[in-house]
């Protein structure tokens, strides 16, 4: 730009390049084209993005929601399997008593109050849970939800029907028991009277179980809120502890230890893992502590049910000892040449051998010890309890035995033992 010393006009004058038109063609044609492929790059882009959402709609594809996906899978192991869980009640016949006086004193107007009975009553004295393991109407449950055998024991389904229930076996080692309950009559399409197949659960392999995972229970806590749902995680697996409830004190060996509820109630109900499948029964909490529940691993259930289809009764193999675990502290207190296996002792004036037992027509005797069951040694983690559970009444096993400082190898055949 030049500055006109007149002041009357200001001229502007242009670099002589610029004033080629055949530049200006070039750069028009560049602005355009660039224009124009923006525009197309946009309305491409919109195009491709509808469409793309469109068809992934198509297929209701979504990004799962952890949280929402783990409420989901509970509310359908819940649903799936709440119709096959069942509260057991417990009813019995109690005497009722009246009141009424006698005057011993003649000429007095003394009365004295006496009571007499006047029949009896049924009256609901407990409650429990179960489970419908067969469509016929098995249903599982704990030893100690039903072991009155002078009670009465009536089955109530989540959907408010009634049966009466008939105890088929009590396990004689654990807490576990079988009842059954009669199917309903329906008639079919065609008017036939067909039997009404129970709704059951699936049940899981109980040796698959990880410490961490996620687990739900069902039951009938208090005895009176029916079906109540509590979820938690595996806190521990291989537990042994001693339980008590319903008249019974036992130790169960193997169990499962969770912090999902278990209350007062819940006894005999499942314990199920996110697939449905249930993974345990449940059968004790510890009264002194929070969130610490042990369920019966499925698996030792299977073998009772196949054994009351098959022939009606559960039937474990029996050797037919009392013994002691030996551990150092025992060995130590008594004395003993060995650190491990199971020492044979009479036990508060019980005998050592049962008489007629395995042991007892194999020669065992008092104070031996038993070192391997057919070549598994016994300790205080892998108990004789625990390894005998392997075998079937009428196998014949090879027991290494310490009689004084000499050991040597017994042949038994071992026996059967049932409720």
């Amino acid at each position: 730009m030049l500055y006109d010393p007149n002041l009357s006009k200001i001229k502007i004058k242009f670099p002589k390049f610029l004033k080629n038109k055949t530049l200006w063609i070039f750069v028009s044609i560049i602005f355009a084209s660039s224009f124009f492929g923006f525009l197309a790059g946009v309305l491409s882009s919109s195009v491709f993005y509808f469409d793309a959402k469109n068809y992934l709609s198509s297929f209701k594809i979504d990004l799962p929601d952890p949280q929402t996906t783990q409420e989901e899978k509970i509310i359908n192991v819940v649903n799936g399997a709440s119709p096959a869980v069942v509260s057991i009640i417990i009813t019995k016949d109690l005497p009722v008593f009246e009141e009424y006086y006698i005057n011993p004193f003649q000429g007095f107007e003394f009365l004295i109050p006496q009571q007499r009975q006047i029949g009896t009553e049924k009256k609901e004295i407990g409650g429990g849970s179960g489970f419908i393991v067969s469509e016929d109407g098995m249903v599982l449950t704990n030893k100690h939800v039903v072991l009155d055998e002078e009670a009465d024991y009536t089955v109530l389904t989540n959907d408010a029907r009634k049966f009466s229930a008939k105890v088929l076996a009590r396990d004689p080692l654990q807490d576990l028991a079988i009842l059954k309950i009669e199917t309903e009559n329906s008639i079919d399409v065609s008017g036939d009277l067909i039997k009404k197949p129970f709704p059951v659960v699936k049940l899981g392999d109980s040796d698959k179980l990880q410490i961490g995972q996620t687990v739900i229970a069902i039951g009938n806590a208090l005895g009176e809120f029916r079906n109540t749902i509590s979820v938690g995680v595996i806190s521990g697996l291989g537990r042994t502890i001693t339980a008590s409830g319903g008249g019974l004190v036992e130790t169960i060996e193997d169990v499962i230890q969770t912090d999902a509820a278990i209350n007062k109630g819940n006894s005999g109900g499942p314990l199920l893992n996110l697939k449905g499948e249930v993974v345990g029964i449940d059968t004790a909490t510890v009264l002194e502590a929070q969130s610490i529940g042990f369920a019966i691993p499925v698996n030792k259930a299977k073998k009772d049910i196949e054994q009351i289809k098959a022939s009606g009764k559960i039937v474990y193999p029996f050797l037919g000892i009392r013994y002691v675990v030996i551990t150092e502290s025992v060995k130590k207190e008594n004395n003993l040449s060995a650190d491990y296996g199971a020492w044979i002792v009479a036990d508060q004036g019980e005998p050592a051998i049962a008489a007629d037992s395995a042991a007892d027509k194999a020669g065992l005797k008092e104070n031996d010890i038993i070192l391997e069951f057919n070549g598994e040694r016994i300790t205080a983690e892998n108990s004789l309890a625990k390894i005998i559970m392997k075998y079937n009444s009428g196998d014949e096993v090879a027991l290494k035995v310490l009689r004084g400082e000499k050991e040597e190898i017994i042949k038994v055949i071992l026996g059967e033992r049932s409720e």
